[in-house]
C-alpha cells in the first residue's frame, strides 16, 4: 500500500510488493515522482525526514533508493539493476559510536537516541544513466547527460555529459 505522504504523477506506475516497507518518512510529500515514470520493484528506504523527488520519463528497475535527508533525481533517468543511491552513512563511522547505535537500533532500546550520523544531499540531473550496481554516495551531484557505468563507485561529484566508472569512480570518456 502507497503511504499517504506520496505523490504519484500522471501515469507513473509503482510495481513491487516491497517497494514502501522501509518506508518511515513523516514530513508531507516525503516522496514525489513525476509523470510518465515506472519503478519496477525498487525499493524506497526513506527515513524520518526524508525526502525524495524524481522527474518525468524516467526507468528504475530493482533500484534501491535511501533516503534520510534530501534526494533529487531529474528527469529521463534511467537506473539499473541493484544500482544504489544514499544520502547517509546510515551508521555512525567511529567505532564506539557505532556501538552505540547498533544499541539504539535494537528493538529493546525503548527511547534510546542514535548519534549524529552525517547526511548530504544527492542530486541526479536530467538524461542520466546509472548502470547495474553502480553506487551513488551523500553529497554527490551528478551533471545531466552522465553514464555512471555498472559497479561505480561514486563519491564525488560527475561533471555533465561524461562517462565514469570504477571504485571509486573516475571519468574515463565523455558522451
Amino acid at each position: 500500500m502507497t503511504p499517504a505522504n506520496v505523490r504519484i504523477g500522471d501515469e507513473t506506475i509503482v510495481i513491487g510488493n516491497g517497494s514502501w516497507g522501509r518506508f518511515r518518512s513523516i514530513v508531507d510529500d516525503a516522496v514525489v515522482l513525476g509523470n510518465h515514470s515506472t519503478m519496477e520493484e525498487v525499493h524506497f528506504a526513506i527515513g524520518r525526514n526524508g525526502r525524495l523527488r524524481i522527474g518525468d520519463y524516467c526507468y528504475f528497475t530493482h533500484a534501491i533508493l535511501l533516503c534520510d535527508f534530501d534526494v533529487r533525481i531529474g528527469s529521463y533517468v534511467i537506473m539499473g539493476f541493484n544500482a544504489v543511491i544514499a544520502d547517509s552513512d546510515f551508521h555512525p563511522i567511529e567505532p564506539a559510536l557505532r556501538v552505540l547505535d547498533a544499541l539504539a537500533c535494537s528493538p529493546l532500546a525503548g527511547d534510546r537516541a542514535r548519534p549524529p550520523i552525517e547526511q548530504l544531499p544527492v542530486v541526479i540531473e536530467d538524461d542520466v544513466w546509472i548502470g547495474p550496481n553502480a553506487t551513488i554516495l551523500k553529497g554527490v551531484q551528478v551533471g545531466a547527460g552522465a553514464i555512471v557505468e555498472a559497479g561505480a563507485v561514486v563519491t564525488t561529484d560527475v561533471p555533465s555529459r561524461v562517462r565514469v566508472q570504477g571504485n571509486p569512480a573516475r571519468i574515463v570518456g565523455v558522451v
